[in-house]
């Protein structure tokens, strides 16, 4: 029982929004009715607003590691073994996807990964944000740099602690992702994707699908 409620938690909190959050408490447009539609601190950049897409990235970022965090530092108070605290990171990234606040449309969880993973060990964090901050400096392109640290994010764990009960939720979680930026793979082949900082009018409601 104990250990739904701290998997229970995780989803509410993974469904707190942070960009259409700091959107309407800064007065942007909601980030799911322009550019790509996703709900996400790189959308969110395509207004100009630097700082609020910031705020983004630091609040998708932080309810991934709080949630784990809790789940770490209580959990074991009551009886929620290794595999609950792993099951609560699926929570929050699945809330972070499937927000129950905000219709079910969430982001496509990047920020919430790095997060998490930043939680489970900080230096698998540090390593996948190495992978996605390369990538994306050399290419310019978010949604690469997510998919490449996807990929690796498995790999890392694997080699920092073998078979753990947290490696099956940082499989599923990279598939996750890999999922979610399919039409971006798309684009990709295309040559049709948005580099990183590209502004497009939020007013013009230009619907630009798959963005990271």
């Amino acid at each position: 029982m104990a250990t739904a409620a701290f998997i229970l938690l995780a989803y509410l909190i993974g469904s707190l929004s942070f960009a259409v959050i700091v959107s309407r408490l800064v007065g942007l447009p909601d980030p799911r009715t322009y550019g790509s539609g996703n709900p996400g601190a790189t959308n969110v950049l395509r207004t100009g607003r630097k700082a609020a897409a910031l705020a983004t990235l630091a609040g998708d970022g932080g309810k991934g590691w709080l949630a784990v965090f809790l789940a770490q530092r209580f959990g074991a108070d009551y009886g929620v073994d290794a595999g609950g605290i792993a099951a609560c990171a699926v929570a929050v990234f699945l809330g972070h996807l499937f927000p129950l606040y905000f219709g079910f449309k969430g982001g496509k969880g990047v920020s919430t990964a790095l997060g998490i993973l930043l939680a489970i060990n900080v230096w698998l964090g540090i390593a996948s944000l190495a992978t996605w901050s390369v990538i994306a400096a050399i290419f310019r392109y978010s949604s690469l740099a997510a998919l490449v640290a996807a990929v690796f994010a498995p790999l890392y764990a694997f080699f920092l602690f073998g078979a753990s009960a947290a490696l099956p939720a940082v499989i599923l979680m990279s598939a996750l992702l890999l999922w979610r930026h399919r039409s971006n793979i798309l684009k990709l082949a295309a040559g049709r994707e948005s580099r990183i900082g590209e502004r497009k009018d939020p007013e013009s409601g230009i619907q630009d699908q798959g963005k990271a």
